[in-house]
């Protein structure tokens, strides 16, 4: 529940970028795609593999993210605060053992916290331009922008985190050379593809999980395709892939949409009136003209910029 913060925005609001992307069907393929980032981190995916029991428990860990990402987004002030403190509650408390060296080091690094932070931002703003959500440069900037407030939920210094496309792209640079596919990425990959389940939903995975999650390893960078060692289609064929795919869900009705858990959204237009939906057009007219739909869309691995790891 929010609790009873009536009238409270929230962390971001309904004029947010934020609050209208956040409500896109996409989000459930722009989800996977960070999990296949992530795992390429080697010390940050053997934090989870440590620590985590995901393999017995897929949906539940997929449902806890989506979750705190949909707390965070609509829920009230107080609430968004709380699931953050959880989270790094949690986290102070654990830790990863390298096998090589036999070091233990914690999980919340702040590399490896701003690591599974940029994923995130970049697969939420690469699926949804790719796919035709109409977000404009500007608006992706603004995104970013917004999610300096998220960073500081985890642990992040904000001062530390990309506050742009450019630092973004530049961030990405400057961290490939600690990318590796390992064996622990190639566990998450399995478990992505192949995510356990009761028997009787064994077809409706192989029909509608298993194309959700190629479609999201697809739309990694090529680095990442050629560090996991798994070819995908061309970038061209991709790109139709989701905008067909995003055109589809996008018809299934809001409302229709929004009754699934964790049913966040709905209680935020309850909490601030029905001028708070959450709606592609209310992020202006002027789209069409400026910035047509998913151009520019290549948030990973390139662009201009600098970026420099705090000392």
């Amino acid at each position: 529940m929010d609790g009873s913060g009536a009238g409270d925005p929230g962390l971001f609001g309904p004029e947010s970028v934020t609050w209208q992307l956040h409500s896109d069907p996409m989000m459930w393929v722009a989800g996977v795609r960070a999990l296949y980032l992530q795992a390429l981190h080697p010390r940050a995916v053997r934090g989870v593999m440590q620590n985590s029991d995901f393999r017995k428990d897929a949906w539940g860990r997929l449902m806890s993210i989506a979750h705190f990402v949909a707390t965070t987004t609509y829920g009230t002030t107080e609430a968004a605060e709380r699931a953050g403190a959880r989270v790094r509650k949690i986290h102070r408390m654990l830790s990863a053992v390298d096998p090589d060296t036999g070091e233990r080091y914690p999980v919340d690094e702040p590399g490896l916290l701003l690591w599974v932070h940029c994923a995130e931002i970049d697969s939420y703003l690469h699926i949804h331009r790719r796919s035709g959500y109409p977000l404009t440069d500007a608006h992706a900037d603004r995104y970013i922008r917004e999610h300096l407030v998220s960073a500081r939920l985890v642990g992040l210094d904000p001062e530390a985190v990309p506050a742009d496309r450019a630092e973004l792209a530049a961030y990405f640079e400057q961290v490939r050379p600690e990318l590796a596919a390992g064996a622990d990425a190639h566990e998450v990959d399995d478990f992505l593809l192949r995510p356990p389940t009761h028997p009787l939903l064994v077809p409706a995975r192989e029909v509608l999980w298993r194309r959700v999650a190629h479609l999201a390893y697809a739309s990694l960078p090529p680095y990442a395709h050629e560090l996991y060692g798994r070819a995908a289609p061309e970038p061209a064929t991709v790109t139709r892939q989701l905008r067909a795919t995003g055109t589809l869900l996008r018809r299934v009705p809001a409302r229709l949409r929004w009754q699934l858990p964790p049913k966040h959204i709905l209680r935020a237009v309850s909490r601030l009136g029905p001028g708070s939906r959450p709606a592609p057009y209310k992020l202006g007219g002027h789209l069409a003209i400026l910035d047509r739909p998913g151009e520019g869309g290549q948030e990973t691995g390139g662009g201009s910029g600098t970026w420099r790891r705090p000392d």
